[in-house]
């Protein structure tokens, strides 16, 4: 099953751009993914790349593209959403 996200570009190439706009790459461990969650106050999580091939997962990104796009001053994923939202669906995906 290939993943296919709002903008059209390859997974491989999302992660490698945010991978190359942010300075807190090397302490995100391989095949994990840094994404910043909330509406104002943003925090910080670390999750499995797997994630994101899950349709839950893929809503919120879909949900986010079209409210803001993909800009990502932060260097990782922005999800803007609550962060109990986010976590109830990420307890969904182990």
């Amino acid at each position: 099953m290939a993943i296919r996200l709002p903008s059209g570009l390859p997974v491989k190439q999302i992660l490698s751009r945010l991978a190359l706009s942010g300075n807190t790459v090397h302490d995100v461990p391989k095949g994990f993914l840094a994404v910043y969650v909330g509406e104002s106050q943003k925090k910080r999580y670390i999750i499995p790349v797997s994630y994101v091939n899950k349709p839950q997962f893929q809503q919120l990104l879909h949900k986010t593209e079209a409210e803001f796009g993909f800009n990502h001053p932060m260097g990782g994923l922005t999800i803007h959403c609550r962060q109990d939202t986010f976590l109830n669906i990420t307890s969904t995906l182990r």
